[in-house]
C-alpha cells in the first residue's frame, strides 16, 4: 500500500512540475473538416470553399493558433461529402506541429480536384462518417467536426438518427452554413446538426463570404476553452 501511495505521489509531482514545453507537446485538438460538394455547389462555389480553406491555413493567425502554446499541435483530416455513399478523404489524419507542416497541409488542399458534381445532400451520413474518423485519430484533448454546407439533408436519415444510436457521443460538431437556398438551412443546422460543449454555427451570406468566415471559425475552434458545467450548445452569432 505504501509503495502504491508513493508511486501516485511521484506521478502527480511529475505532471505538475514537468517543463511547460513537455506538457504542451500533447495534441490539443483532433479536427475533422467536412466539405459539402453536392450538386447545389457549382464549380465557382467549390473553388471558393476549397481554396478559402487552404488560404485560412496559410494565415499567420491560424498558424499561431495551432502552435500556441509553444510546442502545441493539432491533428486534422479533410473529406468531401455529398450523396449517401459519397464521402471521400482529401487529406488523411495529419499532425500539424510546425509552420512548415501547416503550410504543406494548405498546399495539399490547393492541389486537390473535385471528384463529383451531381449528387444529393446526405448530411446525416456525412456527420456519421466524420464521427467514425476519430477511431483512427491520434490521441488529442478534444474531438471536433467542422462541417460546411448550403442545404438541408435530402438523402437518407439525418444526424438525429446517428445521435440516437450514440455514434456522435463525446464529439463537438460545429457548422458553417452558406445561406441563399430555400428554405434557409441555418435553422436545420441549429436544431439537428451542431452539438456538444461550446458548439456553434457560423453563417456565410453566400460563398464569397466563405474564405473570411472560415478563418474566424477555425480560430474559435482551435482556441476553444472548455467551460465546465456548460450543457447547451452556444448558438449565438
Amino acid at each position: 500500500m505504501k509503495i502504491s501511495r508513493l508511486l501516485a505521489v511521484f506521478v502527480l509531482v511529475s505532471i505538475l512540475f514537468a517543463p511547460p514545453l513537455a506538457r504542451a507537446q500533447a495534441c490539443k485538438l483532433a479536427l475533422v473538416l467536412a466539405l459539402d460538394i453536392s450538386s447545389s455547389v457549382n464549380e465557382r462555389e467549390y473553388a471558393l470553399q476549397l481554396y478559402g480553406l487552404a488560404r485560412a491555413f496559410r494565415t499567420k493567425e491560424v498558424i499561431d493558433a495551432i502552435l500556441t502554446p509553444e510546442g502545441a499541435s493539432i491533428a486534422a483530416i479533410v473529406y468531401e461529402w455529398s450523396g449517401y455513399n459519397q464521402q471521400d478523404i482529401v487529406i488523411p489524419w495529419t499532425m500539424l506541429k510546425s509552420r512548415e507542416e501547416v503550410l504543406a497541409f494548405a498546399n495539399r488542399l490547393s492541389a486537390h480536384r473535385r471528384p463529383f458534381t451531381d449528387l444529393t445532400t446526405a448530411l446525416g451520413k456525412a456527420v456519421e462518417y466524420g464521427a467514425a474518423m476519430f477511431a483512427r485519430a491520434p490521441a488529442c484533448a478534444r474531438q471536433v467536426i467542422d462541417i460546411s454546407g448550403d442545404g438541408e439533408n435530402n438523402d437518407g436519415v439525418g444526424p438525429d438518427y446517428f445521435r440516437a444510436q450514440g455514434k456522435l457521443d463525446g464529439i463537438t460538431i460545429n457548422g458553417l452554413v452558406v445561406q441563399g437556398a430555400f428554405p434557409d438551412p441555418a435553422p436545420y443546422y441549429r436544431d439537428h446538426v451542431i452539438q456538444g460543449p461550446g458548439a456553434f454555427l457560423a453563417l456565410a451570406r453566400h460563398f464569397d463570404d466563405y474564405p473570411s468566415v472560415i478563418i474566424g471559425k477555425l480560430l474559435r475552434e482551435i482556441g476553444h476553452e472548455l467551460i465546465l458545467g456548460q450543457n447547451e450548445p452556444d448558438t449565438r452569432e
